[in-house]
């Protein structure tokens, strides 16, 4: 603050000056304040992402109490949370008598005044200092006055006072705004500080920002300086003081804003309004004013000269200000670029080689709105007048729009045209809003319902599902044609389809295919499979028949490959459903082909579908991995839990065990965040298989209960056998073969809302074990049946491994090695690494009751390394129980490396092997660069590495 000009000083220290405190004025008062005394049940504040901070604090107070006194300074930004600590502090101290005062602007000219609110409660101990102390301490806070010998004898007067107080119990003195203390009494208080020595006292003072200096009053006292918190803590700060649910582009933009300090994300939560919060509007840019710390920057605003003040305005009302961009607006302006200075030796704003920028979002804030209404609106025209409009579009058509008062045809279509190009640059939540201003700005009723609908739809893309429903009802209420109708109700639809009753969606979505059909024939499409996918989702397989068999007659001989892929992907997954397996095969070969020559998100899930419905793990795992990835890129933030699915499910199959459930989870955090419920519910379904597969019980029917809570609520089929399927796995997992063969035969009959003929199918090769282990051949040989026959026909070798397996459990076991054996061969060209763990499993147990233990053996050692590896437990204990009773004695098991890494680490472990740097990471997750940086130290400590390149070897 040296370097300011002087009137921005002092605006400076007025900024932070609180309401004075009353105190007594008189030593005969001292009976009426009282010595805090922390009792043992005191809960500590909640504080979130200060756990180093607060161990270290009480660690200074376990000192204390053996004898070790200490001191320390805590330093940081207004807002960042020192007087919380300081308060949690006092509450942590049981036993201890706490001191306490706060330094008040208004008194920092009166002498001593902080000393009197500190050290009245402990008055009654003058008597027992020396005389001459004890007149000098009396008289400073009685009269004010400095004693006779100087300052020197009352510094050490008070180090007297506060050893007495400690004589009895252990002392915290906490003394927050130290810098607006008056002099006489900071410079006694820092004097005791420095020389605390042997005794039972903790001195905690809280200084601001910029008043922290080394060579100050407080020289030589331990610095705890606060930084700003990472995204997860101010994400829960904002959850504990927001009075309704935030949305989750909100809380991304208040994050992002906030810039690690909590005051200033809940001051800024505090200035929006509900509709703001739950994500249903869009947050005005910049943020709106309200609270202390931008009063604080607004004040200190107000104090520079006036063209400084232009000049930030100029900067506040364009969100990224390069230093070209400014130069040409300053010289329109006739302002000199040198009255920046004053801005910058106030710390209000940083100048890099190409960038100006506000050093935190509310100084931008308080610039903007600090200004009247006509000094923005020339600041908006001046910045459309430097835009090049054919360089720079999209920034000069909103300068322009933020400006129009009435309909403008000409500017609503440059913003139209503007919003279109965002879509690949400033991603789907800038053009939602560039779309919805554009038909603000539209005076043709059926174009404006067009681009209120653009808007809707790239809202719901960019995770915003509230805004995006408030948008649709704008479009109904302008009463749209046919097409245009048909365009809203198929974006209703799919919003539907993700979260409410699948049926209904399927009714939606059809009928908006019909309306879109003849002139919107893309669009129609795209409805239609939505429609049969809302079908599939509810296991109501003959509307996902007649669905298929209404777009299979608009198919033209010649169709473009975006065209082909709807077309093959319905067909083939209709005739997968009817049995009708090598058709269904051809259909969908070609739509794996044609997604790998494509880069829609969606249309990649459609390929990383039918991979799985081909029994192609490696293709569909590429698939769904390029999905979420273009979805990342892309701010698709809707997209990226419905790819995570097919992701999930993927790696399921290839063993990529610790990866399901970390992007399962993920994926759940998505799902929610964007208000998609059924998609969340398939999440739960993947994380109770999973945990079926590990041996759970208690996490897989958890999961297992989720994700049947929304299945029932919305009659969705697809997840609710999933999770069923998960139920059943987890009792043959536990060798419980007629609770598995049950579960099972009940799955294999249940119909629409409660099964589906992919999960029946898929799920054979472990109902065929489970009726195997009670006897009932008949039934297995029929489940078997189907299975051979769709394996057969994908000619993929991992399915057809586990039906050559399902024949060996059938047959008599001196047929049974031959299956097996060939059920192991087929597995060694495929990627299901569990699946061939458990082949040799079973098959093991075959040799050793055929009396063949070596044979035996050598399995049970392949199938427990594997089982290790991918740290399924229940069925690594399976193959050492199998392994004792060949005669073998067995080593006690391993921990894995991964049981270390929580599901956060484990994913960001999985992007950094992959060659993410930190940054794209924590772009990737949304998450801070710090928080990711966090992490992955703590990864790389868990895992006793050292290197990326480390990470990616371990991780493989």
């Amino acid at each position: 603050m040296r370097d300011c000009p002087e009137s921005a000083a002092r605006s400076c220290a007025r900024a932070s000056a609180n309401s004075p405190v009353f105190f007594s004025t008189s030593l005969l008062a001292r009976n009426l304040v009282a010595v805090v005394i922390v009792p043992p049940l005191t809960q500590a504040a909640r504080l979130h992402g200060r756990d180093r901070e607060q161990s270290h604090l009480a660690d200074l107070l376990r000192r204390a109490r053996t004898g070790e006194s200490s001191a320390v300074l805590v330093t940081g930004e207004a807002g960042i949370g020192k007087t919380a600590l300081l308060a949690a502090l006092r509450a942590t101290a049981e036993g201890f008598a706490v001191l306490q005062a706060r330094g008040v602007q208004s008194e920092a000219g009166l002498a001593f005044a902080g000393l009197h609110r500190l050290l009245l409660p402990v008055a009654d101990r003058l008597p027992l200092l020396p005389e001459q102390q004890r007149l000098a301490l009396a008289a400073a806070l009685e009269l004010g006055d400095t004693p006779v010998h100087g300052r020197f004898l009352l510094s050490v007067a008070v180090l007297g006072l506060l050893s007495e107080a400690a004589r009895d119990r252990p002392v915290l003195v906490c003394v927050d705004d130290v810098h607006r203390l008056d002099g006489p009494s900071l410079e006694a208080l820092a004097f005791a500080a420095r020389r605390l020595g042997a005794g039972r006292m903790v001195v905690a003072i809280a200084t601001g920002e910029g008043c922290e200096d080394g060579d100050g009053a407080l020289a030589g006292v331990e610095r705890l300086r606060l930084e700003g918190l990472g995204a997860d803590a101010i994400a829960a700060v904002l959850a504990d003081r927001s009075p309704v649910p935030i949305g989750d582009s909100t809380r991304s933009a208040l994050v992002a804003a906030a810039c690690g300090n909590p005051l200033a994300a809940v001051e800024l939560a505090d200035s929006l309004t509900p509709g703001q919060l739950v994500g249903a509007e869009p947050l005005p840019q910049p943020l709106p004013p309200g609270g202390e710390l931008w009063a604080s920057y607004a004040r200190r605003i107000s104090a520079l000269p006036e063209p400084t003040r232009r000049l930030l305005l100029i900067i506040a009302v364009e969100e990224d200000m390069d230093t070209a961009t400014l130069v040409l607006a300053a010289e329109q302006a006739q302002i000199p670029l040198s009255a920046l200075d004053a801005a910058e030796a106030c710390r209000l704003v940083r100048a890099d080689a190409d960038r100006i920028a506000f050093r935190h979002p509310l100084v931008r804030s308080a610039s903007y709105y600090g200004a009247g209404l006509g000094e923005r609106r020339a600041a908006h025209l001046l910045l459309a007048g430097v835009f090049d409009a054919g360089r720079q579009p999209l920034r000069r058509a909103w300068h322009r729009a933020v400006t129009a008062v009435r309909p403008d045809p000409e500017l609503a279509d440059e913003l139209a045209q503007a919003a279109t190009t965002a879509r690949t640059g400033s991603g789907y939540a800038a053009s939602a809003v560039l779309f919805e201003r554009s038909a603000d700005l539209t005076p043709d009723p059926p174009v404006r319902a067009d681009r209120l609908g653009e808007a809707a739809r790239d809202a719901w893309l960019a995770g915003q599902p509230v805004r995006s429903r408030r948008l649709l009802d704008r479009v109904r209420e302008l009463g749209t044609d046919s097409g245009g109708r048909g365009r809203a109700e198929s974006l209703g639809g799919e919003i539907t389809l993700r979260s409410g009753i699948a049926v209904h969606a399927h009714e939606t979505l059809l009928d908006a295919a019909h309306r879109l059909l003849p002139g919107h024939r893309t669009r129609a499409l795209h409805a239609f499979v939505q429609a049969g996918e809302a079908s599939c989702l509810a296991g109501d397989h003959s509307r996902y028949f007649a669905t298929a068999a209404r777009v299979a007659a608009l198919r033209g001989p010649e169709e473009r490959a975006e065209a082909r892929i709807a077309f093959d992907y319905l067909a083939g997954k209709s005739a997968m459903f009817q049995g009708h397996y090598a058709q269904g095969r051809d259909h969908l070969e070609r739509v794996l082909s044609d997604a790998e020559r494509l880069n829609e998100p969606v249309q990649l899930i459609w390929g990383a579908s039918a991979g799985l419905l081909l029994g192609d793990d490696v293709r569909s795992h590429a698939l769904a991995s390029r999905a979420v990835g273009l979805a990342r890129r892309a701010g698709a933030v809707s997209v990226i839990p419905q790819a995570i699915e097919i992701l999930s499910y993927s790696e399921f199959w290839t063993g990529r065990q610790p990866l399901v459930a970390a992007n399962a989870l993920e994926g759940v955090r998505l799902a929610e965040a964007t208000g998609q419920e059924n998609c969340a519910s398939h999440h739960f379904a993947a994380l109770a298989l999973i945990a079926a597969v590990r041996g759970d019980a208690a996490t897989c029917r958890a999961h297992a209960r989720e994700s049947a809570r929304v299945a029932e609520a919305h009659d969705l089929g697809l997840p609710a056998a999933l999770g069923a399927w998960a139920l059943a796995f987890l009792e043959l997992a536990s060798g419980r073969a007629a609770e598995a063969a049950s579960r099972l035969t009940s799955l294999a009959g249940a119909g629409p809302g409660r099964g589906h003929r992919a999960v029946r199918l898929l799920s054979a090769p472990h109902f065929v074990e489970a009726a195997v282990g009670v006897g009932n051949h008949n039934r297995a040989r029929a489940a078997l049946s189907a299975y051979q026959r769709w394996a057969e026909a994908t000619g993929r070798d991992g399915p057809r491994a586990l039906a050559a397996r399902c024949r060996g459990l059938l047959s008599a076991p001196e047929e049974a090695e031959e299956h097996f054996t060939e059920a192991l061969r087929l597995h060694r060209g495929g990627y299901r690494d569990f699946e061939q763990a458990r082949t040799e499993l079973l098959f093991a147990q075959l040799l050793r009751r055929r009396r063949r233990p070596r044979l035996a053996r050598e399995h049970l050692h392949g199938a427990l390394d594997t089982f290790e590896r991918l740290d399924v437990g229940v069925w690594a204990e399976r193959a050492r129980a199998e392994l004792r009773a060949t005669g073998e004695s067995v080593r006690a098991a391993l921990p894995t490396a991964l049981d270390e890494l929580s599901p956060q680490q484990l994913r960001i472990a999985r992007l950094v092997a992959e060659g993410a740097t930190n940054r794209e990471a924590a772009t990737q997750l949304f998450l801070s660069p710090r928080t990711v940086d966090h992490h992955l130290r703590n990864v790389f400590s868990r895992l006793g590495i050292r290197s990326r390149v480390e990470l990616a070897r371990l991780l493989g």
